[in-house]
């Protein structure tokens, strides 16, 4: 039966999906008929690469810029006890030291700019690991401690510590997260059952210092193992207060830092959010019906190599997927917010499919957009049938309207992403789209529409142009920032009469992505 379910709910997305790309769509609401408050799980948080990172000034230069830009409020990254952060190391006679100046460094900075940590623990340090079985060029440690007391006094000491600084009412905000994709090999050398003594550990310890601080796991990859952490804490009497779980784009595989594979994007209409989907009713039929639902990772695609994170495809793969995920997560947190990120060592070419919404020169990629424009969207939404669009509006009356276009382009399966996305991809006609706002109180309006697509906020097709510089000079970045500076399409004065309504009309291209915004004066 649940197989069946899931299969109906796949038929209706299809073929709303294809609605909306047919020739005629509209989008049709009523300023007067709200749904609710909007649903801002789309940017409660972000993913970074590694703590270290975080250290460095252009690192924190781009996440200052992202978070006035998109509003993220949490972000999560891995090593933050990795050896690079100096946090531990044994004496002589193998007593524990401890050491939390680079975290502090990380976290007064993170806080200086109003985010929050979604704290990943992870990985391990040398010299408490039990093996030397080591992930990505700078070496995290993915080993169980040679001694879970030594690990649960480390995390004891760090929690204390962070309460000390920072002060527990700021802590209770926070959300700790134990181990990273502990169901792969790559990430964790243990057994799950290995894992849960992990996280039972880590919970208690955590918990020892304020009962009211927020832990959760498994952070698994493709959605693994949320009936099976649920039912362990529950049998065991183990705290939980939220599930965390990843999900990628693509069907095969799950870690692949070098892009050896060859990834295809998966055709499938509800990848990613037919995962969150399910990982909730996952939660609704356990014994912790309630629990919290926190994807800290996903993308279109789980390699740093993938293409298809540079393209203007990607923008509207977002919206896509973030509309489809609806109520079913408290949080979607992208991977990652800048190509500051070094898990296969140094990026060696200014473009090259990084997670990153930021390229390594600070340039915005197509998937900014998506978030900037969902970050300006109004705190009340609008009913609306339409399962590519969101119309809002804010307390002063402006609305803001935020449609898409996602079309799957690829040829088929024996494309993979690195052949195809890395070409020059004119998008074609999608059909005319006309939106109609009945009710809209008269007056004197701005309106403005911007636009991500083809061409249009697409950084990586002007760097084709350019010719694939394997390093851009200053003149180049400036260049294609200034082409894809996200200047207004359409900008102009209107008048709405006694007639009270609002229509445009829109040529839609495929993977468009439109912001408008009536203003008012």
């Amino acid at each position: 039966m649940k197989k069946i379910i899931i299969s109906f709910i796949f038929l209706i997305q299809f073929i709303l999906i294809q609605n909306n790309s047919a020739t005629n769509r509209t989008i049709q609401v009523d300023f007067s008929k709200t749904k609710g408050s909007l649903n801002k799980m789309f940017n409660e948080c972000v993913g970074a690469g590694r703590a270290n990172e975080g250290l460095r000034a252009d690192w924190q230069q781009q996440l200052t810029y992202v978070k006035a830009t998109c509003g993220f409020r949490y972000i999560r990254m891995h090593g933050l006890l990795t050896d690079d952060m100096g946090v531990y190391r044994e004496d002589k006679n193998g007593k524990s030291e401890y050491n939390f100046q680079y975290i502090d460094a990380l976290y007064d900075f993170l806080l200086s700019i109003h985010v929050k940590p979604f704290v990943e623990l992870s990985f391990m340090p040398s010299a408490l690991a039990s093996g030397i079985k080591t992930i990505f060029w700078w070496r995290g440690n993915v080993t169980p401690p040679k001694d879970f007391e030594k690990w649960s006094n480390l995390i004891k000491a760090l929690t204390e510590h962070f309460t000390e600084r920072y002060g527990a009412p700021e802590v209770k905000t926070w959300y700790f997260e134990v181990w990273n994709e502990p169901n792969l090999d790559g990430f964790w050398a243990g057994t799950q059952q290995d894992y849960f003594k992990l996280y039972t550990s880590t919970v208690n310890a955590i918990k020892s210092v304020n009962k009211a601080y927020r832990v959760g796991g498994p952070a698994t990859a493709g959605a693994a193992w949320v009936p099976e952490m649920i039912d362990f804490c529950f049998k065991n009497q183990i705290p939980i207060d939220f599930i965390s779980t990843h999900t990628y784009g693509v069907k095969q595989g799950f870690l692949d830092e070098f892009g050896n594979t060859g990834t295809v994007l998966y055709k499938n209409p509800m990848s990613v959010s037919g995962d969150i989907i399910h990982s909730r009713q996952q939660i609704a039929r356990s014994a912790f019906p309630n629990l919290e639902l926190h994807y800290t990772e996903w993308s279109s695609s789980y390699t740093p190599a993938d293409p298809i994170h540079d393209s203007y495809h990607e923008a509207a793969y977002i919206l896509q997927k973030i509309k489809q995920a609806g109520n079913a997560p408290n949080s979607m947190s992208y991977w990652t917010f800048t190509d500051i990120f070094e898990e296969a060592g140094p990026r060696f070419k200014p473009f090259h499919g990084g997670f990153g919404l930021l390229n390594l020169q600070g340039i915005a990629k197509p998937a900014f957009y998506a978030f900037k424009y969902l970050n300006q969207l109004g705190s009340t939404e609008l009913q609306n049938s339409d399962s590519c669009s969101w119309i809002c509006k804010d307390a002063s009356g402006n609305i803001q309207g935020l449609l898409w276009n996602f079309t799957y382009t690829l040829p088929d399966d024996s494309v993979n992403d690195q052949a195809w996305y890395v070409r020059d991809l004119p998008s074609k006609f999608a059909g005319k789209l006309k939106i109609y706002i009945s009710n809209v109180p008269a007056g004197k309006y701005k309106l403005e529409i911007f636009k991500t697509g083809y061409r249009q906020n697409d950084a990586f097709t002007t760097y084709l142009d350019l010719g694939k510089p394997a390093q851009l000079s200053k003149e180049q970045v400036d260049f294609i920032k200034h082409k894809n500076n996200d200047s207004p399409v359409v900008n102009e004065d209107i008048t709405i009469t006694n007639e009270q309504h609002f229509s445009h009309k829109f040529d839609l291209c495929e993977n468009d992505v439109y912001l408008l915004k009536l203003i008012k004066q």
